[in-house]
């Protein structure tokens, strides 16, 4: 997963259009052999004295110490969890762990569970504790992080609707992150895999029924439901990986970086306007490099492009059930011969996102091509150890219910 050679200076200016698309991909899509899975587990947090609120962000930066992020300590020297694992803290006070790339999920998962058992006594020595859900229930959203990052964030999303604020401070997700494939071919027919199987485990993991503050309607995934009203034009889904660079430079810019404490974007403009000239005047300088490497980073369509492939729509499971959808990933992404078959038991339900989100297993033929990618996984793992909760996964989806005790 090494980067190409001959990188350019993070501020030298961009050229036109055509070289910055190119760029797009060298970065977005780095070829090698496909070997490393990945994960990242978020946790919503409270006082642990009863009261279910939210803790006070001094508090968690203590309790984090030298593993606190530099984004809220700037002292701190943010030093990995004994199995690598790096912590983050999101808007809302949800703690972040990102393991370190792995060969294989078992590798993954049991590098996650020593550092996520860490975790949980470090935030205890100041009395936060960890909640295993994936949306709030309780609070309604409060930001904890006033960053300029963040404040944009709101800015923006509080123009389009209520969701974006929500999706910031209450909610939580499993991600899994694996290689994108030896050559186009390859990243093609697992970039394909990655959408195709999407709507059918949102259905088969969707367990974020309530959010406080969401409006009215019955969804199965509230988390989700966030993600796909926020803001369209960032996050949605790309068909065609060959097209997500002029994607990405005709989204609209989140933010551009400056000195001072707020960071502003003209409304609705797009970073390929900043790179014609177009906003010359009103923002004073061209785009660089770092200005692209930024704007990529307020990107989040369903499966996002970062060197590797990030798989952004799973919700946050309770208990330690956060290891079925990872080893899930891993073993429909075995061989061609897997792809070939997950990628035909989704094909029904390829496009229902918002059903999905909305009914979950309720919807018959959901439930189907859950029951059917969890069987296929159990019979495909390369880790006869993930085989018992996989089978118990699709057991559950059969019954048309959420993940929860009945697996354990």
């Amino acid at each position: 997963m090494a980067m190409d050679a001959a990188m350019p200076r993070a501020d030298k200016e961009l050229g036109p259009r055509a070289s910055a698309e190119e760029y797009v991909r060298r970065v977005s899509f780095r070829f090698g052999p496909p070997r490393l899975i990945g994960a990242e587990l978020e946790w919503l947090t409270a006082r642990a004295d009863g009261t279910a609120s939210r803790p006070e962000l001094s508090s968690i930066v203590e309790a984090l110490g030298p593993h606190a992020p530099k984004a809220i300590a700037p002292s701190s020297s943010a030093r990995p969890l004994p199995s690598g694992s790096a912590i983050s803290l999101e808007p809302g006070g949800q703690v972040e762990l990102a393991s370190v790339p792995c060969t294989s999920a078992r590798q993954t998962v049991d590098r996650l569970v020593a550092d996520a058992k860490m975790l949980r006594s470090l935030l205890a020595r100041r009395a936060v504790s960890m909640l295993d859900c994936a949306t709030d229930e309780i609070r309604p959203p409060h930001r904890l992080l006033r960053t300029p990052r963040y404040s944009a964030m709101e800015l923006r999303f509080d123009r389009i609707g209520p969701l974006g604020r929500l999706m910031m401070n209450s909610t939580a997700a499993v991600q899994v992150s694996v290689d994108a494939g030896a050559d186009d071919v390859e990243l093609a027919r697992r970039w394909e895999l990655l959408h195709a199987i999407g709507p059918a485990l949102i259905a088969a993991f969707g367990c974020s029924p309530a959010l406080r503050g969401a409006p009215d309607g019955a969804w199965v995934s509230q988390r989700m439901r966030t993600w796909l009203s926020l803001d369209p034009e960032r996050t949605a889904m790309v068909a065609d990986p060959q097209k997500y660079p002029a994607w990405a430079l005709d989204a609209p810019l989140l933010c551009v970086r400056s000195a001072g404490p707020e960071w502003h974007a003209p409304p609705g403009a797009s970073f390929a306007e900043w790179l014609n000239g177009s906003l010359d005047d009103e923002l004073g300088r061209r785009p660089t490099f770092a200005d692209l490497d930024y704007h990529l980073t307020t990107l989040f369509p369903p499966v996002r492009p970062c060197g590797h492939l990030e798989v952004r729509y799973l919700d946050a499971q309770p208990g330690d059930l956060w290891q079925v959808p990872i080893a899930t990933i891993e073993a429909l992404l075995r061989s061609p011969e897997v792809m070939a078959e997950a990628s035909a038991i989704a094909e029904p339900v390829r496009q229902l996102w918002v059903d999905a989100a909305q009914q979950g297993l309720a919807a018959v033929e959901l439930r189907a091509a859950a029951v059917g990618l969890l069987s296929l996984a159990a019979e495909s793992s390369p880790d006869m150890r993930f085989t018992t909760a996989l089978d118990a996964a699709a057991a559950r989806c059969m019954r048309g219910q959420l993940p929860g005790v009945a697996e354990r």
